[in-house]
């Protein structure tokens, strides 16, 4: 409650942060403000917010929708058809621009592409790639860096989740820092099984370096996993998934990770990954404070529903409430619903508010990932805004503006 009320205060004084001349191009947005559904009026210049005025109302076609900072989505393994890994992928950075802007109309204007487990050549390659694209202005920043989830997780069935069990490797530096030239240093988060050989090694040197370690696709036992807290990871990569489907009931990575306020959690609240009393435990555990709702899409989201054919020649069916499936097996084929989808399912499921769900889907990434241009609205931040009408925990996006720039519109 301290970060909403911290929040009201500054949106409460309207302020000046760059002096005005009658030259400037003052843009605006008004709409309620999220954290208090309270009408206001957003002004930005040159792409970072100038000023908040409070309203007494709103004109007619603004009156439902409301106002906050863009959502940051720290797990997307593609979007709308493009796979940033993958599958192989044959990523250029036409298809990094494509998945971006298919993003923007969900709301996410920051996001970190994920590369999952996979060849050494590619990832070092698509890397490259993606360090390329994260310079293009027409990104406008919305790639502040990256999310490496593998090679270095558990081998077993179950807890390896739809990594390919041929890449799954032990823990190396020299190889995480040939992944991470290649990114020029943008590797800002990696997640790992902390139960490898090598792991906890490797975590005490991603914290000397300033690279966040995520735990994940693991079956560590308890006193692993509060070393590797000790020695610096400090979350959880999409919790109570990436795990066996039978696990022991008092053993299991669960707990441990739950139960260490010093680790935060991500997870992925799409309607089918987790039951509404999973997120609600999870919410009640560790707060609005130390959640962060992820996605996890791979590149089949943001496409049509329908029947598809993987690369590896795998029929998956994608329903019209965005449940990507493999019904061969009856599983899931990983998460086809985006950002929008998980702010509305948290806020049905647990009963949180919208300025909770807010600050778990957009500022606390950005605190966490020290992105401190953005994630709240109040001057000098970037002008990453959503307008959004919210229909039965719908989110539906009307505009979004990425650094002052109208990027979609409804």
């Amino acid at each position: 409650m301290n970060f909403i009320k911290t929040l009201l205060l500054v949106c409460a004084i309207s302020i000046f942060v760059y002096p005005l001349t009658a030259q400037d191009n003052i843009e605006k947005l008004e709409g309620l403000l999220y954290l208090d559904h309270s009408p206001v009026s957003i002004e930005f210049q040159d792409g970072i917010i100038s000023k908040i005025i409070r309203l007494k109302e709103l004109p007619d076609t603004c009156s439902r929708k409301y106002i906050a900072p863009g959502f940051i989505d720290n797990q997307v393994n593609g979007y709308a058809g493009t796979s940033f890994v993958f599958g192989g992928s044959n990523l250029t950075i036409e298809g990094i621009e494509k998945a971006t802007k298919a993003l923007w109309k969900e709301g996410v204007t920051s996001y970190l592409p994920t590369l999952t487990t996979n060849d050494r050549k590619l990832l070092t390659s698509n890397f490259a790639l993606l360090a390329e694209a994260k310079e293009d202005p027409l990104l406008l920043g919305s790639i502040p860096g990256f999310h490496l989830e593998g090679p270095f997780i558990s081998p077993v069935d179950g807890y390896r989740g739809a990594h390919p069990l041929e890449h799954v490797r032990k823990p190396d530096w020299e190889e995480l820092m040939e992944y991470q030239r290649a990114a020029r240093g943008n590797i800002l988060q990696v997640t790992l099984a902390p139960e490898m050989e090598g792991a906890l090694e490797l975590i005490s040197l991603c914290t000397e370096n300033n690279i966040i370690v995520a735990l994940g696709h693991h079956n560590a036992p308890s006193g692993i996993i509060t070393e590797a807290i000790d020695r610096g990871a400090k979350i959880a990569t999409h919790l109570g998934n990436g795990a066996a489907n039978t696990i022991n009931r008092h053993r299991n990575p669960f707990w441990p990770q739950l139960s260490d306020d010093r680790l935060m959690i991500s997870i992925i609240c799409d309607g089918f990954h987790l039951l509404p009393e999973q997120i609600r435990v999870f919410y009640k555990v560790k707060g609005s404070g130390n959640t962060i709702i992820t996605s996890d899409v791979t590149s089949f989201a943001g496409l049509s529903p329908g029947e598809y054919v993987t690369s590896e020649g795998v029929t998956i069916m994608l329903s019209p409430e965005g449940k990507l499936s493999y019904p061969a097996q009856n599983v899931l084929y990983g998460s086809a619903a985006p950002m929008t989808k998980g702010v509305g399912h948290i806020m049905k499921v647990t009963g949180c508010s919208l300025a909770e769900a807010v600050q778990m889907a957009s500022t606390n990434p950005a605190s966490f990932y020290g992105l401190n241009d953005r994630g709240e609205i109040k001057p000098g931040m970037r002008a990453d805004l959503i307008l959004f009408t919210i229909d039965d925990f719908k989110i539906n996006i009307h505009k979004t503006i990425v650094k002052g720039k109208v990027v979609y519109e409804k």
